[in-house]
């Protein structure tokens, strides 16, 4: 397994004051207010910015339609729809609660948060060789993160926003919540951490690309997984442990559950690593469907290069 440096991020306020980035400072300001809101009153704009969101971001609507097709067939094509505007509007209130994670004190969430399974996290430490805190890409993402760090000591993988102002905000924001933000490739850091019997938030869910993947199923659709998980805990024999966290459907409040670590991993065999990954990623998302990313090109790589792109329009 490749290891890689921290690459150095600069967060100084001040390069970015001139006035090409006033429209991001703008954006920054709008979300700072908005995170003063009424969590309702955030949670029924969220809704109205998912459903502006449905009718004009055409491809992103076309990939999740494809994705719930491919996951839930169970599902009538009615129900198909239905699931793929609850998901846009659930993320419409994840981009809301970006604000609440980045301008908010995460400790006045604590009376409207239920934590389930933390004794897992404490047995996991006792054994001394660190957590790899397996996550995935649910719509409370960023508020649910930075939830966690009010229960637990963690680190965080980064991938790094392309605005270098928002980008520089996200870092700063997330500074003061874990202890260490670290760039999605710097596994040196990753393996550190772990050795110092550290907790880091990790998250496999996404298409890669081709290169260390195998395909193992997701939802019963064979998926580019990545097979770093297994390497990471293999060299530091860490445990893995699943996590999620999730916005409550009815009333205001979240829930983060935390699993037992997974047995016999690594098994030594990538493929059915991966596949256990996916199924617990599944599991958890089966909670709260439409809570999940489907906007992403999670089939964007499939087992040959010669099958049709699932997400092409034309059907070819």
């Amino acid at each position: 397994m490749k290891k890689s440096k921290q690459k150095t991020r600069d967060t100084r306020y001040s390069r970015y004051l001139h006035p090409r980035w006033w429209p991001t400072w703008a954006g920054i300001a709008a979300m700072w207010l908005a995170a003063r809101l009424p969590i309702k009153l955030q949670w029924w704009l969220g809704r109205r910015i998912g459903d502006l969101a449905y009718r004009l971001a055409a491809r992103r609507r076309h990939i999740t339609q494809v994705n719930i097709r491919l996951c839930f067939p169970d599902l009538s094509e009615q129900e198909q729809q239905v699931l793929v505007k609850q998901s846009f509007q659930a993320n419409g209130i994840g981009v809301m609660e970006i604000g609440l994670a980045w301008f908010r004190n995460p400790a006045s969430f604590i009376p409207i948060t239920e934590v389930h399974g933390l004794e897992h996290v404490d047995a996991a430490l006792a054994r001394g060789k660190g957590i790899l805190l397996l996550g995935g890409h649910y719509s409370t993402l960023d508020l649910g993160g930075s939830l966690v760090t009010e229960y637990i000591e963690a680190d965080v993988m980064q991938r790094d926003h392309n605005n270098p102002l928002m980008n520089a905000v996200m870092t700063r924001a997330r500074e003061r919540r874990y202890g260490m933000v670290l760039d999605s490739k710097n596994l040196r850091g990753l393996l550190k951490q772990l050795k110092k019997n550290r907790i880091v938030w990790y998250a496999t869910d996404q298409d890669y690309g081709r290169k260390d993947i195998v395909f193992a199923p997701f939802f019963g659709v064979p998926a580019g997984s990545i097979t770093a998980t297994s390497r990471i805990a293999d060299r530091s024999g860490c445990a893995v442990v699943p996590f999620s966290h999730f916005r409550r459907q009815h009333e205001p409040g979240y829930d983060i559950y935390f699993h037992p670590p997974l047995e016999d991993f690594p098994s030594g065999d990538d493929l059915a690593d991966a596949t256990l990954v996916n199924r617990t990623i599944e599991n958890e998302i089966r909670r709260h469907p439409d809570q999940y990313l489907w906007m992403h090109r999670r089939f964007k790589t499939r087992p040959s290069s010669d099958d049709p792109d699932l997400y092409n329009e034309d059907g070819h």
